[in-house]
C-alpha cells in the first residue's frame, strides 16, 4: 500500500512538473494566436483576454492580402512570395543535407581509406566553430561567387552537415556488414547497396535529421539578413522582421497573424516526425 502510495505520488509529482513547463512554453504562442485575432486596441489594452472579445480575421487578410494601411504610406508585404521563398529553400535544403549526410556517413562507416580517422576527426572539429566566427569568409566567399541575394547563397552554403554526417553514420554502424557482403555476391553494385540496403534500414535516422533540418533553417534568420537585399527574395522570419521595422507600431495583428502562419509549417513537419522521434529515443534507451 505504501508503494502504491509513493508511486501515485511521484507520478503526480512529475507530470506536475511536467504541466507548468508546458505552459511556460505554451503561453506565449496561445498569446500570439489570441494577439492574432484581436484588433490592436484589445492587443494593447491593460486587461488581458485570452478569448479575444471580437474576434476578427482583419490582420490574416491585410498580410495575404499583400499590403498595410499605416497613418504614413501604404506598404506592400508579399508575404505569400516570402512564404514560398522559405518553403523552396527549405525543402531543397533538407534534400541536399539528406543525400550529403547519408553518402558522407555511409563512406565513414562501411568503407576504409587513408586519412579516414583524420578527415572524421576534423569533420567533428568543425562542429565545435559557432556559426558566427564563419560569417565572415562566407559572406566574402558569396560575394566573390556573385552569389549576394540569390537562393544560392542561403542553399549550398548549408548543403552539407557536419552533425548530419555523423549522425547517419553511427546510425549505419548498426547494420551489420554481412548484409553487404551478401549483396555482393548477388552482383549488386556498391550505389545499389547503399540505396536499397542501407537507406531502409536508417529510415528513423534520416527522418530525425530531416525533421531537425527543417525546422533550422524555416527558422533561421541571421544567414538570409546577411546574403539577402530585396524584400522578394526574403524568407519569413526576414519578411517579418523587415515588417516590424516599415509598419506603424499598432499594426501587431499582422505581426501575431504572421508569426501563426510561420509556425503552421513547422508544426505539421513536427507533428508528421515526431512518431519517428519517440520511436528513436525509445530505441536508445533500450540499447542504453
Amino acid at each position: 500500500m505504501l508503494k502504491k502510495a509513493l508511486y501515485w505520488i511521484e507520478q503526480t509529482g512529475m507530470y506536475t512538473v511536467l504541466l507548468i513547463f508546458a505552459l511556460v512554453v505554451a503561453i506565449p504562442y496561445l498569446f500570439m494566436v489570441s494577439g492574432s485575432f484581436k484588433t490592436n486596441d484589445e492587443i494593447f489594452s491593460p486587461v488581458f483576454n485570452l478569448i479575444p472579445k471580437a474576434p476578427t480575421l482583419r490582420g490574416y487578410q491585410s498580410i495575404l492580402g499583400g499590403s498595410t494601411n499605416t497613418l504614413f504610406a501604404r506598404e506592400e508585404i508579399p508575404f505569400l512570395r516570402q512564404f514560398g521563398n522559405s518553403v523552396f529553400v527549405s525543402v531543397v535544403t533538407t534534400a541536399l543535407v539528406l543525400l550529403t549526410s547519408s553518402l558522407v556517413g555511409w563512406g565513414f562507416s562501411k568503407y576504409q581509406f587513408r586519412g579516414k580517422k583524420f578527415l572524421f576527426l576534423f569533420m567533428i572539429a568543425t562542429m565545435t566553430l559557432p556559426f558566427q566566427v564563419t560569417i565572415v569568409p562566407m559572406f566574402l566567399l558569396m560575394n566573390q561567387l556573385g552569389w549576394l541575394n540569390t537562393y544560392l547563397a542561403l542553399i549550398l552554403p548549408a548543403a552539407t552537415s557536419a552533425f548530419g554526417c555523423f549522425l547517419m553514420r553511427q546510425q549505419f554502424l548498426n547494420i551489420p556488414n554481412e548484409l553487404l557482403d551478401a549483396a555482393r555476391i548477388d552482383g549488386a553494385s556498391e550505389f545499389y547497396i547503399y540505396r536499397a540496403v542501407g537507406l531502409p534500414l536508417v529510415k528513423g535516422g534520416l527522418n530525425i535529421l530531416g525533421l531537425l533540418q527543417f525546422v533550422g533553417v524555416w527558422n533561421d534568420y541571421l544567414w538570409p539578413s546577411v546574403v539577402l537585399q530585396t524584400v522578394e527574395k526574403f524568407t519569413v522570419p526576414l519578411g517579418l522582421a523587415a515588417m516590424k521595422a516599415h509598419i506603424h507600431t499598432s499594426n501587431y495583428d499582422r505581426m501575431f497573424a504572421g508569426g501563426v502562419l510561420l509556425s503552421i509549417p513547422v508544426l505539421l513537419v513536427l507533428i508528421a516526425g515526431g512518431k519517428s522521434l519517440i520511436n528513436n529515443l525509445n530505441m536508445g534507451a533500450l540499447k542504453g
